[in-house]
């Protein structure tokens, strides 16, 4: 309960940071769109080749390799896309914090800088992926379930630190894995604890707001069919609207949960720099975390 109060407590601070500057909001709402954009792009191909699956065995083979190599390019443009615009936000947050706005045109000019670096993280993500969905593939037994997930885990984490090294301190991607690496090292207890309190807090806000997008949604949709009496205009628009409603508050939700992550972790990452910056120059003196990270401390 302490855990998700803290992660109730960093979630409040964080959101008043975007009410005060919206501009650190506008990249969760651009990686959104952006990746709803490219599931629709690559939507064709990929029936294209799973239509390949239903012919002879040359076509079975064909349209396996076809849909393994398309969803390995999506996953993988996916998370270039999320990364660019996480990127941003990172950046923002850290310009707020340390002069009091976030400017879209300097989170841009980052991203050009370290767009390869982008890149490379995005390929290390989705070869992360891949051998996530093989080890679920080898088997259903619950060990290597298990596995996997433990994978999904560390890795996202490690992603998530990884990002304001390279942003903030423009690290190569094997330079900030290994920051990565000693930042959950050496602060081990404030990642496992305070992180399962924002994770606990953005899983309520997803389930909250998705279970009440769909409810209204199926709402709407069934009143619509009821009064046109299943008429093809009421099932059109009755979907149509019920589909609209449950989709905004669906999105609404990832975009709070996305930007929320996001700036606990840059805030996270600059306070372990910190520490770690006094520590090399032998100071035992208390380093203050930023104000959202100081909430989720209570300092």
């Amino acid at each position: 309960m302490k855990s998700f109060l803290r992660g109730w407590s960093f979630l409040k601070q964080a959101w008043q940071m975007a009410i005060k500057d919206p501009d650190l909001i506008k990249p969760s709402i651009l990686a959104l769109l952006t990746g709803f954009v490219i599931s629709i792009l690559f939507l064709p191909f990929m029936i294209g080749a799973s239509l390949l699956l239903t012919g002879g065995e040359g076509n079975l083979i064909i349209g396996r390799v076809a849909l393994f190599v398309l969803s390995t390019v999506m996953i993988f443009v996916q998370y270039v896309a999320s990364y660019v615009f996480s990127a941003m936000t990172v950046y923002l947050i850290y310009g707020y914090l340390a002069e009091g706005d976030g400017i879209m045109s300097k989170a841009w000019a980052i991203v050009r800088r370290d767009w390869l670096d982008l890149m490379s993280l995005a390929a290390a993500s989705t070869a992360v992926n891949l051998l996530k969905k093989l080890i679920e593939g080898k088997s259903k037994a619950g060990s290597r379930n298990l596995l996997a997930g433990l994978i999904d885990t560390v890795w996202t984490e490690a992603a998530f630190l990884i990002l304001p090294a390279m942003v903030i301190e423009d690290m190569d991607l094997k330079e900030a894995l290994k920051r990565a690496g000693n930042i959950i090292k050496n602060n081990l207890l404030l990642v496992g604890i305070s992180t399962v309190g924002v994770k606990a807090v953005n899983g309520l806000i997803g389930f909250l707001l998705g279970g009440l997008g769909l409810g209204l949604g199926f709402s709407i949709g069934y009143g619509v069919i009821t009064v046109t009496s299943a008429s093809t205009f009421g099932l059109v628009s009755g979907i149509g609207l019920g589909v609209i409603v449950a989709g905004t508050f669906i999105m609404i939700a990832a975009v709070l949960t996305s930007y929320t992550a996001t700036a606990y972790h840059t805030c996270l990452y600059l306070w372990a720099r910190d520490v770690e910056k006094a520590q090399a120059m032998g100071h035992n003196v208390a380093i203050q975390a930023p104000a959202p990270l100081a909430a989720v401390l209570g300092k």
